[in-house]
């Protein structure tokens, strides 16, 4: 009998991180990030993906570009990995792509600043420092490893979107109002959290209903969990329904447009005004705040259905639509098996190994802190107070900072769904290569803290970047000799 609790305990544990991650972070998170994916590979020219981060760019170009462009967006390791697939797919080398996978979500603008203002800027300056080198590194390692494949990568898109002319202005600026809709929603910055309405709607029992919510599926706020209120509840509902109408109008969407088309657009517009609100239930009815991320997304969507009505013809729309649709068969499936799998294994890791594993500046503490960041994932600004508690608990900084690199970017969720782009080998390999760097940078960083000299710190830095550089040099050579 114990076994057979503990397996359903595990169960509804899994259950209910999925529940709340859905409730809490798709809509607002991953659906603008699978338009802006479809939209890149429907409306884009590949010359304009290339220009900057083609592989015959020259990489002074080409890996700084990435590296901004994935600087500015304030997204998980699964938010990134749509946004990845779209610029693979349209023609982007493989090492710019990586770069732009990994920096996204370990340095971007708000992750640097929040982790400087909760834990200390120190850690906030190594963790960009860093990111950006190591990024860039193993993007140059991945296009050298499998430059073959890249080239043949590159033929194929060159093949696949030939006949597309050049970029229209309207495209560009319907791919801009989208990135608009993905920073309103998730953007944490005073105008588009404060409140500046509130409407107060007599409906009673919600209070209830979000107190049976919270005992139903249990969590605890201090390792992260976050539960799922009656408004959570409320966009699962929508977000079924929008996969039906999606699955019914969408799937079929070259015999034309038909009722189910309209029906997932609309719902998915007002999904995403449902996720914007702020709703707070009590005894006498349900308060909805009106706040700036409400208004954001309301005039981006406004915005996008102006563009699409106006501007696009009906194949463009066709084809947009059956991209983006794509990409979510591809990858959410995936991502809700990771999701729960993350759940499971989340509740068997116990916060009292953290000190045992973690509270020496090893390379096995370091290690630690990768594999902590991979099955305790946590959605984008999360990780850093959560990086709190670790510290609390008697993690040393050093594999905290190899935590902070790995949690953003190695979700079980997203190793899964990168391998259905690129495939297992390349993941795995791009895996490994996060795992060590992060592990390295750790290490160093717990070097520094303990007392070594920054001097003695860069010198063990560059002698593994030189054998590590003369050891590829070595292999491209190898490999060029017939």
């Amino acid at each position: 009998m114990e076994i057979l609790s503990f397996s359903l305990h595990l169960f509804f544990s899994g259950l209910g991180n999925l529940a709340s991650y859905l409730a809490a972070h798709v809509l607002l998170c991953l659906l603008p990030a699978f338009y802006i994916a479809g939209a890149m590979t429907a409306l884009i020219p590949k010359e304009t993906i290339t220009r900057f981060l083609g592989r015959d760019r020259p990489k002074y170009i080409s890996y700084p570009a990435a590296a901004l462009a994935g600087s500015v967006l304030a997204v998980c390791s699964c938010t990134i990995v749509p946004l990845f697939a779209g610029i693979y797919k349209k023609g982007a080398g493989l090492g710019p792509a990586i770069t732009f996978l990994f920096f996204a979500p370990a340095a971007n603008i708000l992750a640097l600043i929040y982790t400087g203002g909760i834990i200390g800027v120190d850690l906030a300056f190594a963790r960009l420092l860093l990111s950006l080198a190591f990024g860039i590194g193993i993007g140059l390692i991945m296009a050298l490893i499998f430059r073959q494949s890249d080239k043949e990568h590159d033929e194929a898109t060159d093949a696949l979107f030939a006949t597309q002319g050049k970029m229209q202005r309207s495209a560009l600026v319907f791919l801009l109002l989208l990135i608009a809709l993905l920073l309103a929603g998730t953007l944490k910055v005073p105008l588009l959290t404060d409140i500046y309405a509130t409407v107060t709607i007599p409906v009673s029992g919600l209070d209830s209903l979000q107190n049976y919510l919270f005992q139903l599926i249990p969590f605890d706020p201090a390792r992260g969990g976050e539960g799922v209120s009656a408004q959570g509840a409320l966009l699962i509902m929508l977000l079924l329904l929008i996969g039906l109408a999606s699955w019914k109008g969408i799937e079929t969407i070259f015999d034309g447009f038909n009722r189910w088309t309209w029906t997932s657009l609309i719902l998915l517009s007002t999904t995403l005004l449902v996720a914007a609100v702020g709703m707070r239930p009590h005894t006498t009815g349900l308060d909805i705040l009106i706040n700036g991320k409400c208004i954001g997304v309301l005039l981006s969507l406004l915005s996008l259905g102006w563009i699409l009505r106006n501007r696009f013809t009906e194949d463009q729309v066709r084809e947009l639509l059956w991209e983006s649709w794509k990409f979510v068969k591809q990858i959410f499936p995936l991502l809700v098996i990771g999701v729960f799998l993350v759940g499971v294994i989340r509740e068997l890791i116990r916060p009292e190994w953290i000190e045992a594993l973690a509270g020496q500046n090893t390379v096995t503490g370091n290690l630690a802190g990768v594999i902590f960041g991979v099955f305790m994932y946590f959605p984008t600004l999360v990780e850093v107070p959560i990086a709190q508690m670790f510290l609390s608990l008697g993690m040393h900084r050093g594999p905290l900072l190899a935590y902070l690199m790995a949690d953003p970017e190695l979700s079980l969720q997203s190793i899964l769904i990168t391998a259905a782009i690129i495939g297992y080998l390349k993941t795995w390999t791009y895996v490994a290569w996060v795992a060590l760097f992060s592990t390295l940078a750790g290490y160093l960083y717990g070097l520094w803290i303990d007392g070594a000299s920054a001097g003695l710190v860069l010198v063990y830095l560059l002698l593994f970047l030189g054998l590590l550089s003369g050891t590829l040099w070595l292999s491209n050579r190898r490999s060029m000799q017939p």
